[in-house]
């Protein structure tokens, strides 16, 4: 069966859905060009000397590992000289990263984490990509882009996608009709159509989450888990299965593909005050935007996601995405406590 490539899908929404401007069609082929280097890389672990850590520190406060460094050097420098976008802002770096004067400055910002669940990498477990496009202020072709006009809402997104490095690499993506994968053939080098509008499964019995965070819980969240481990015997009424990979993509896509729902919530302190781990513009937004388009939801426990106002480029929510009815359910527990 001859598939459809990623370039036909993207030509095809560009002429048929009026979904996305020839630029933006070339920023999206640019950043799964660099996904394809980056799993290359991911590809030839030790052989290529690219795992372990680096001395050094991300604006997080997390040592770096030697892969999350060359991903994003890979996808800035894929994606700098295009003249698709004005700026770019990663999860590893301090500050935005504006596209430099000798090139073209396009009308896009996005946004990106280059290595997602970079603690899997030494053990030879899936990590990702994921980002996020902006349409830049038409202000920014007068003026240096700023560190508040990456501030938008999720509701603004214009496309989002991820790229998971696994025993296939598989990029998933979305333009606002629909959420598509593609699948790495390896032998020719090409992206290629192999799960079309998917739809989220609902009324899966599963949950993602980080068992070992259970004492920062919120009430509301303790009794949703709890209630789903007590399995047929208790409230649920039905035995749940737990999956947890410490990779974000790995968690989401598996959902994504069979259903259920992913928690990594605030801690039990109010969402004001309180500690949360996911950052809101290079990961709750993008997988929020692709989550509502495949037919699930997405909130910070107590609002949808794609509502937060975003009031700083590292910015960290709770995440409670996935099966529309259990997300709602696990919303309600929230606000009763």
């Amino acid at each position: 069966m001859k598939r459809t490539t990623l370039t036909r899908f993207l030509i095809e929404q560009q002429r048929h859905e009026n979904a996305l401007p020839a630029e933006l069609r070339l920023l999206i082929e640019t950043v799964a060009r660099a996904c394809k280097t980056v799993s290359h890389s991911v590809g030839k672990g030790a052989l290529g000397e690219v795992l372990g850590s680096l001395d050094s520190e991300n604006v997080q406060g997390e040592v770096q590992k030697k892969l999350d460094v060359i991903a994003n050097e890979v996808i800035l420098e894929a994606n700098e000289w295009g003249g698709h976008l004005a700026a770019m802002a990663s999860e590893e770096m301090d500050t935005l990263y504006p596209t430099p004067n000798r090139y073209p400055k396009g009308e896009y910002l996005m946004l990106f984490d280059p290595i997602d669940g970079s603690s899997n990498i030494d053990v030879d477990l899936s990590v990702g990509t994921i980002f996020s496009v902006l349409k830049a202020s038409d202000e920014v072709a007068g003026r240096d882009v700023t560190e508040e006009d990456f501030l938008q809402d999720g509701r603004k997104q214009v496309a989002a996608g991820y790229a998971i490095y696994g025993p296939q690499t598989i990029l998933v993506l979305s333009v606002g009709t629909g959420v598509y994968e593609f699948t790495l053939d390896r032998e020719v080098g090409a992206w290629l159509l192999t799960d079309a509008d998917m739809k989220m499964p609902q009324g899966k019995r599963e949950f993602a989450i980080n068992m070992s965070n259970r004492r920062q819980w919120s009430p509301g969240i303790t009794r949703y888990i709890d209630e789903r481990v007590a399995g047929a015997a208790g409230p649920a009424g039905e035995d749940w299965n737990m999956r947890w990979t410490a990779s974000m993509v790995a968690d989401v896509h598996r959902i994504l593909k069979r259903g259920g729902v992913f928690l990594y919530p605030y801690d039990d302190r109010t969402p004001g005050n309180g500690k949360a781990k996911l950052r809101l513009m290079y990961e709750a937004n993008p997988m929020s935007y692709l989550i509502e388009q495949a037919g699930g939801a997405a909130t910070d426990g107590f609002i949808p996601i794609q509502d937060v106002a975003p009031t700083a480029l590292h910015q960290r929510v709770g995440v409670v995405l996935g099966d529309k009815a259990e997300v709602a359910r696990i919303t309600e527990y929230g606000k009763a406590n």
